[in-house]
Order: structure tokens, then C-alpha cells, then sequence
């Protein structure tokens, strides 16, 4: 099932997404900004990643894509605890760097949000981002995430240890900011 946004479309990952990925995964300035960190990625690899990528009852991915640009990223939750309707986000990757400014990130995550909240009634869903990945905090704080505390010198990144940002998004939270700013009205999506 395909999830529209204002924005962009969220589908199953697909064969032809994979070397979008693995440009995505393999490029230096992606992994400076994340909270985990990858081995260099080869097609092979990608291949053997893809044919293990299943959606499944604790991890859901999409491929985000764009009329214009076509797959442009991916979004999706993990770890789903469907007893407590509790998931945390599996990160949001944009590949191309001159289209970062567009809204494709925040629309990815309202669209992921809507669905997440209203079709699979989750209650909420944890994040996380680098200290330092102002853009991902600002994203973040547009969608309804909250900061709930930092875990100090979590992470080790570019020979230091730096601080991770945990966040937190009720769907109490994201329905109060859909009904302030609007954002499913007027007809989109």
C-alpha cells in the first residue's frame, strides 16, 4: 500500500531502489550525521540487503519518492511493540543533497506519522538524532517530536564522542500540531 503525502509517496522499497541506497549509505557526509554507522556497501552486498528487506509485523520501510525526482529516500519505523503501540522510527535519508530544503522530510514524516497513528493505532514513537545534525532536530521538532533527555558521549563520530538527542511523539502530540498548523487540509493528500 502506497502512502500519499502533499509531498511525496511512500511505497515498498523496490529492486530498482537499490542503488540509491546504497550511494545514500556509502556517501561520507550521510554517515556524519547519523546515530548508527555503516561498512562501505558493495552491489553485491545492496542485492543480499534488498532481498532480506521484508516489511514485517516489527519493521515497516518505504522508499520516498517524488513525482520529479523519483526515489529520493527512505523513512520507516522499527521495533514495533504493537502491545503498547510503541515504535521508533527508523531514521529519515534523503540521497541527493540539493533537494534537502524542499519539505520532502517533513512531509515524509507527517505522511509516515498519519499512518502510523490513525491505520496501525500506535500510541507513539521514539527518536533520536546527533547533537550536532541541526536539520534532523528541526525536522524533527516541525513533526511533533518532543526532546526527552541526551544520552552523553553516546556516540563516536570523526574521533570524538559526541551526544545523542532522544525524542519522543505522542499521537496526542501530532494530532494538536495537524490541528494547528492544518496540515491535511485544503484538500492535499
Amino acid at each position: 500500500m502506497e502512502l500519499h503525502g502533499r509531498k511525496v509517496v511512500l511505497r515498498a522499497v523496490e529492486e530498482e531502489d537499490t542503488e540509491m541506497l546504497r550511494e545514500l549509505t556509502n556517501s561520507p557526509d550521510y554517515e556524519k550525521m547519523i546515530v548508527g554507522w555503516a561498512f562501505p556497501v558493495s552491489r553485491k552486498d545492496q542485492e543480499k540487503w534488498f532481498l532480506g528487506c521484508e516489511n514485517g509485523l516489527d519493521r515497516l520501510r518505504y522508499t520516498i519518492v517524488t513525482e520529479a525526482d523519483g526515489a529520493v529516500g527512505m523513512i520507516g519505523l522499527r521495533d514495533i511493540d504493537w502491545k503498547n503501540g510503541v515504535a521508533s522510527g527508523l531514521g529519515m535519508r534523503i540521497a541527493k543533497k540539493e533537494i534537502r530544503t524542499r519539505g520532502l522530510a517533513t512531509d515524509a514524516w507527517m505522511t509516515l506519522m498519519r499512518y502510523a497513528f490513525g491505520e496501525l493505532r500506535l500510541n507513539r514513537i521514539n527518536g533520536s538524532a546527533l547533537a550536532y545534525n541541526g536539520a534532523s532536530l528541526r525536522v524533527c521538532e516541525k513533526v511533533g517530536f518532543r526532546v526527552e533527555g541526551t544520552l552523553r558521549e553516546a556516540v563516536y563520530k570523526g574521533g570524538k564522542y559526541v551526544d545523542v538527542v532522544m525524542m519522543g511523539c505522542l499521537r496526542s502530540d501530532y494530532e494538536a500540531l495537524v490541528e494547528q498548523n492544518g496540515y491535511w487540509k485544503d484538500g492535499e493528500a
